[in-house]
């Protein structure tokens, strides 16, 4: 298709809508920021687009919790749009507090939205702060449209609110037999630690999650932020650029449109 069209949902609170909009952009996709209102008026609006992006900030003050106000308003306003959206074969990506939206809105995991049973939420870290540190990425599904199954990436966080936490044993059992982990945090070598390794204290290390159809995607970490090469926090002191790893999201979803579109 000639234009892969992305929007990227403003709100009150939402402060990464420009750069998750540079991002798209660099990744080749036609990128709009819109105000969640716009879309409520007018739900037919999201038919123009492929891929839709929840990025992330503090929406709504994060008041209650994080991102539970926005999650509440896309359940009552925007649900079934949403469920076609995907049913339709499109992609949805949450960043950090769009992570969390997602995961309140019963839309990550989904396995039980249906039922409107919650098995998963995002709290508060363990370190009872805000963590904003690098961290490492360890891919944990080949059904997910947006990563590379073999590759570990290295991103930034910055969140009071990202330990994600499930039900039961069972519920997290669950989201690793079927595929729900998208990625898990881990040292540079590969390996599942504790503080800071999991910054948050995740059950499972989980740092992120899709759904049943691999095209939606949630994670605590921000790819939006590291971009460019210059991102790098050790950049100045690396023989070679490093590889700009939060392009690998964005470069996956426009691929995906373009040959599926």
């Amino acid at each position: 298709m000639s234009k892969i069209k992305a929007i990227v949902l403003r709100a009150a609170g939402i402060n990464c809508d420009l750069e998750t909009e540079y991002a798209l952009e660099l990744a080749g996709a036609e990128a709009q920021r819109v105000h969640i209102n716009r879309i409520i008026e007018d739900k037919k609006l999201l038919e123009q687009f492929q891929i839709i992006v929840f990025p992330g900030g503090f929406s709504y003050g994060d008041d209650v919790a994080a991102g539970k106000i926005l999650g509440n308003q896309t359940v009552h306003h925007l649900l079934e749009p949403l469920r076609k959206f995907i049913e339709d074969g499109k992609l949805v990506l949450g960043i950090c507090n769009g992570f969390q939206v997602l995961v309140k809105a019963g839309i990550l995991p989904g396995e039980d939205s249906s039922r409107n049973q919650q098995n998963v939420t995002i709290t508060y870290n363990d370190s009872g702060k805000y963590e904003d540190r690098w961290v490492y990425l360890a891919p944990q599904t080949e059904k997910c449209v947006f990563i590379e199954p073999d590759r570990q990436i290295y991103l930034p966080v910055a969140h009071g609110e990202g330990k994600i936490v499930t039900k039961d044993k069972a519920s997290l059992e669950k989201l690793k037999s079927e595929g729900y982990i998208a990625f898990k945090y881990v040292d540079k070598n590969g390996k599942e630690g504790g503080y800071p390794v999991n910054p948050n204290g995740s059950a499972g290390s989980i740092a992120g999650l899709t759904d049943s159809t691999g095209r939606v995607l949630g994670l605590m970490p921000h790819p939006e932020r590291f971009t460019r090469p210059t991102h790098h926090p050790h950049w100045s002191r690396l023989k070679d650029k490093p590889t700009p790893d939060g392009m690998t999201i964005f470069n996956n979803a426009v691929k995906f449109i373009r040959q599926n579109f």
